[in-house]
């Protein structure tokens, strides 16, 4: 869904900026309270995993496919305020060196991808959790669901914006039923992807899913040095499972995999708003992205002759690239939140 340069008009456009910006200055404060000695590094893993799985273009129909969003991922594993700067991570990352989603668009794509998908993502699968009984099989549903929920919720918002100030003289319910029904279609692979990756994790680290905080079972662990019980008595304590940086290497692995090699086999059809905008005619009104030319754009390296090698290199570069920048921009967070506890008196705390 990433939306590129011409498809709005210039309020619309400017208006999604500022929102976006505020949201993003939300977040960031509000990360703050999510970002401990687990999620920060996740939070930079997040972020990689999602800009690797986007390469990976599903079939949902005929002519057309998908990719994850990656919002109510990244919610359910590191906290929604986290998130939605994981996203808008990836986002800037390719927009800037992938010319993939338009700059004066940038504000619209972190508005849909990052705030809509995160925000409606969390609240539907804390809904579902809040309420039911708890369990690996509560969490894996409710990040199915939510996922599910989050895409075709972005979708409608794209037809909200369009309504306010989309280019193309296309009628409204023409946009929304397309818009949706395909979306709607797409959700079930983000929600199959989203409930996979959950499961996976919970499955080795279950402390390290922000959303399970307080809602699995009971755990008995038999180590070396005797039984360790994790679960909902001690739910901020470490797991004596599989250590973090295991994990995380483990994480980075697939993610430089499935960037790096598997993306090679994914579908070359058209995505939910590029099949749309070219059936209804609004594809006439994209323009040329700025960084077209650059030496990573259409995710590709200049002047690898080979394809395969070409997108390869590509993929596992923008890993490395939202990486650092994602893992950067936690750190700073983090060392903030110690500073400031540093400063708090502990009878304030």
């Amino acid at each position: 869904m990433h939306v590129p340069d011409g498809f709005f008009d210039v309020p619309v456009s400017v208006g999604a900026g500022v929102f976006a910006a505020a949201g993003v200055a939300v977040c960031l404060r509000g990360a703050k309270r999510e970002l401990d000695d687990r999620t920060a590094p996740m939070a930079g893993l997040v972020a990689a995993f999602i800009f690797a799985a986007q390469m990976l273009n599903f079939p949902v129909a005929a002519g057309t496919s998908g990719h994850l969003l990656g919002g109510a991922l990244a919610a359910i594993l590191v906290g929604p305020y986290t998130a939605v700067l994981c996203v808008a991570v990836v986002l800037l990352v390719q927009g800037f060196f992938f010319a993939d989603g338009g700059l004066t668009a940038l504000g619209v794509n972190i508005t849909l991808m990052a705030i809509v998908t995160a925000v409606v993502g969390w609240a539907v699968f804390r809904l579902i959790t809040r309420g039911a009984p708890r369990g690996r099989a509560t969490l894996v549903a409710g990040s199915f669901v939510a996922a599910l929920v989050s895409v075709p919720a972005a979708a409608l918002v794209f037809t909200a914006l369009f309504w306010l100030g989309g280019t193309a003289p296309i009628e409204l319910g023409s946009v929304a039923a397309a818009m949706g029904g395909v979306h709607l279609l797409i959700g079930l692979g983000e929600g199959f992807i989203t409930a996979l990756t959950v499961s996976s994790v919970l499955a080795v680290r279950p402390d390290l899913v922000y959303g399970a905080r307080g809602m699995t079972r009971a755990l008995t662990l038999r180590t070396a040095d005797g039984d360790v019980q994790v679960g909902p008595s001690a739910p901020e304590a470490p797991s004596a499972g599989m250590g973090l940086r295991p994990v995380l290497v483990g994480g980075a692995l697939v993610a430089v995999l499935l960037a790096g090699v598997v993306s090679f086999y994914a579908s070359s059809a058209p995505d939910g708003l590029e099949k749309v905008a070219a059936d209804k005619g609004l594809s006439a009104q994209e323009k040329p992205h700025t960084a077209e030319n650059g030496p990573l754009a259409g995710y590709s390296i200049k002047g690898v002759e080979n394809q395969r090698l070409s997108g390869g290199l590509a993929g596992v570069a923008g890993v490395a690239l939202t990486v650092v920048a994602g893992g950067g921009v936690f750190y700073v967070i983090r060392r903030r939140r110690r500073g400031a506890d540093a400063m708090t008196p502990a009878s304030a705390r």
